[in-house]
């Protein structure tokens, strides 16, 4: 589908950016991407941008002469940066989404994929896609849960009133990987674990009693999913997760046990633990032809395998909370 197509990845430095432009290079896409990370995490076949999307006339500039985009441009932080630092999360994430639909239709791009997120769901022991405008973004996630529930109605909004019909939601699960935010004042539990795991610390002291069950997803598989989902064109959100449960017990297990030497563990039960259980309905994505094929053993190990080759060179990566942003 995407051979000698120009496809533009915004967020394509990123977690699952970086695979996704990997495999669209590797159909013989014509790659650019739009980022604020440093040059050094962009696929060195692609054409990058050092932009920032906040900016109209920014996005106006990387779609021009664009066939396809693949809109991951986000910001990635813990649900308690979230709590600290609410419009942070909430200004950027929606000025991405409007700026960049509006962009690309101006410039007559053919296809769109816009990336939701799981933060749009309330509380549930399972997430199914129809359920989300029935009910309100869990408290933990309103900003961020709002804000991209706002990109998925602009996209409705575009259907209904300039017919355009290939644009395509997808709200991927818990996602991990290489390229991944290891910041320790913001990332999410498997980086922040591993980051911590693997710097040392001793004993290793985890919130909770581990009981707690998610739905993780490696940043590939998700990657792999995105081109199913452009391919079939369902029309409708498409949950990505793997749709098995993990529980953060088994996350730790795995950590440890590929360390040389192994930390003391300690669970602190008198800090939260979080929802016992939140999983994603993966059926539709399944009868479009899409499964994760990478174990959660697999791709913890091949992340921290990546973090200790990569350690120090995080500041590579764009932060929101720190960084001037370039116009």
């Amino acid at each position: 589908m995407f051979t000698n197509q120009k496809v533009l990845v915004t967020g394509g430095t990123g977690l699952i950016g970086r695979p996704l432009v990997k495999l669209l290079i590797e159909q013989g896409a014509d790659v650019r991407i739009a980022s604020l990370d440093d040059p050094s995490r962009a696929h060195p076949k692609a054409e990058f941008c050092r932009v920032n999307l906040m900016n109209f006339n920014n996005c106006l500039e990387v779609c021009n002469g664009i066939d396809t985009v693949f809109n991951l441009v986000g910001i990635k932080g813990s649900p308690a940066m979230t709590a600290k630092k609410p419009a942070s999360f909430f200004v950027p994430t929606i000025t991405f989404s409007v700026n960049m639909m509006e962009a690309a239709r101006q410039c007559k791009v053919s296809n769109y994929l816009f990336t939701s997120s799981v933060g749009v769901y309330a509380p549930a022991e399972v997430f199914c896609e129809e359920d989300v405008w029935k009910t309100f973004p869990s408290e933990n996630d309103r900003f961020a849960g709002w804000a991209k529930r706002m990109g998925e109605l602009q996209a409705d909004a575009y259907r209904i009133e300039y017919g355009w019909n290939n644009v395509n939601i997808v709200r991927p699960a818990n996602v991990y990987g290489a390229y991944d935010n290891f910041d320790p004042n913001n990332a999410m539990v498997i980086p922040s674990l591993i980051k911590r795991a693997l710097d040392g610390e001793n004993p290793f002291t985890v919130w909770g009693d581990g009981s707690p069950v998610r739905d993780f997803i490696h940043a590939r598989d998700v990657a792999k999913g995105m081109l199913v989902v452009m391919e079939k064109n369902p029309g409708k959100p498409v949950n990505l997760g793997s749709g098995v449960g993990v529980t953060i017990r088994e996350i730790v297990d795995v950590i440890v046990g590929n360390m040389e030497v192994k930390p003391e563990v300690i669970w602190d039960t008198t800090k939260p633990s979080g929802d016992k259980k939140r999983l994603m309905d993966t059926s539709f994505a399944k009868s479009l032809g899409f499964a994760p094929t990478i174990s959660i053993e697999e791709g913890i190990f091949e992340t921290m395998r990546w973090y200790k080759e990569n350690k120090g060179g995080e500041d590579k990566r764009y932060n929101v909370f720190t960084e001037r942003k370039f116009v």
